[in-house]
């Protein structure tokens, strides 16, 4: 399993050349007896979109925690743009934190809690004003500057808090789980827009998320947690079609584990193809017996549950093209031929890792 950064063609004017913009080396932090980060090494590139994903209590909350300085590390080193900062403070990191619950200034119009980074550092007013309104130009605010948060949708004071934390144009953002009060329609817009500020601004993101739709979105690559391990890096395809353990396999989607003469594969539900009466099995591929036990019909998709012939149980996903809810109950219990094609199946080793099987 590889932790490094791609390799950039060139690096900013004062940065060593080639030195990621976030290096965590060995890092360790334990509450008592519990090790909430446990050895983490990782490398994050200048101007990348980086995912720390994983469930509740898995370590990516303190990671991020010790990138910004608000904890620090009982081992291990945090360096930022090649410089070890593992014991410096919050304020001398040059990086910036956006949290999910916004911490905007109530009394203060927009414009002026996006500015107000800019007014602790002595910037002139004029320029402040300019800033602030280049900031909130570019999450869409542009005309807002006047009013005040409790005027704005949750989404738009989301959208403040962001623009407040690039107008210092920060070497790292750092965004901790920022879209978890928002509903999913909206949720889902801004990761589109995260995204898409993340690619103008050309700021390195560091983003915190449980959940595994955003970070396929929105990553360029990511990091799946558990226990205060990394247990796999990669990009969301590489994580998706090829992974390194049963959990990263369970957690990053859904995904069937089967075990036959001895050895756990894994197989994802929307490889499988459930065959027509008349339908071949193509050359090559594998092929199950069994009977579908419980269907789900969740509009776009219908999700079956399979009894195998030959023990153990699949999920298959079934894009409903022409098929409708009416057409799906009376699949239950009806007698069906599974197939997938070898390059889709992953064995598990002892050791958690897969391999092609």
């Amino acid at each position: 399993m590889s932790t490094q950064a791609p390799a950039r063609a060139s690096a900013p004017s004062g940065r060593p050349a080639g030195a990621p913009d976030v290096e965590l080396v060995s890092l360790y932090r334990s509450y008592g007896d519990v090790a909430a980060v446990d050895g983490v090494d990782l490398a994050i590139a200048t101007g990348e979109f980086f995912t720390l994903l994983g469930p509740s209590g898995s370590g990516k909350t303190t990671t991020l925690r010790l990138i910004a300085g608000f904890e620090r590390p009982d081992a291990g080193r945090v360096l930022l743009n090649g410089e070890d900062v593992t014991g410096r403070p919050p304020y001398s990191r040059d990086v910036n934190t956006v949290f999910q619950d916004y911490a905007l200034f109530p009394h203060m119009t927009v414009e002026q809690n996006v500015a107000y980074g800019l007014l602790v550092k002595g910037v002139r007013k004029q320029e402040r004003k300019r800033r602030a309104g280049e900031a909130l130009d570019i999450v869409r605010l542009g005309g807002l500057g006047s009013r005040r948060p409790g005027q704005l949708s949750g989404g738009q004071r989301q959208r403040v808090a962001l623009a407040r934390a690039i107008v210092n144009r920060p070497q790292v953002l750092l965004l901790d789980e920022p879209l978890g009060a928002l509903d999913l329609k909206l949720r889902q817009e801004m990761q589109l827009e995260l995204k898409r500020i993340q690619g103008e601004v050309g700021i390195t993101f560091v983003y915190v998320t449980h959940d595994q739709e955003e970070a396929l979105t929105m990553s360029d690559r990511l990091a799946v947690f558990r226990d205060g391990h990394v247990e796999q890096v990669g990009t969301p395809a590489e994580v998706y079609e090829h992974p390194e353990s049963e959990f990263v396999a369970g957690f990053v989607g859904v995904s069937n584990v089967l075990e036959r003469n001895g050895r756990r594969f894994t197989v994802r539900p929307e490889k499988i193809r459930l065959l027509s009466d008349d339908e071949e099995p193509a050359a090559g591929s594998t092929l199950e017996r069994g009977r579908i036990r419980e269907v789900v019909y969740v509009g776009m998709i219908t999700r079956y549950i399979v009894d195998l012939e030959s023990g153990g149980a699949l999920t298959v996903v079934r894009q409903n093209l022409e098929t409708t809810s009416a057409d799906v109950v009376e699949a239950r219990g009806r007698q069906v031929r599974l197939e997938w094609r070898p390059e889709h199946t992953y064995e598990i080793e002892p050791g958690g890792e897969t391999e092609g099987a």
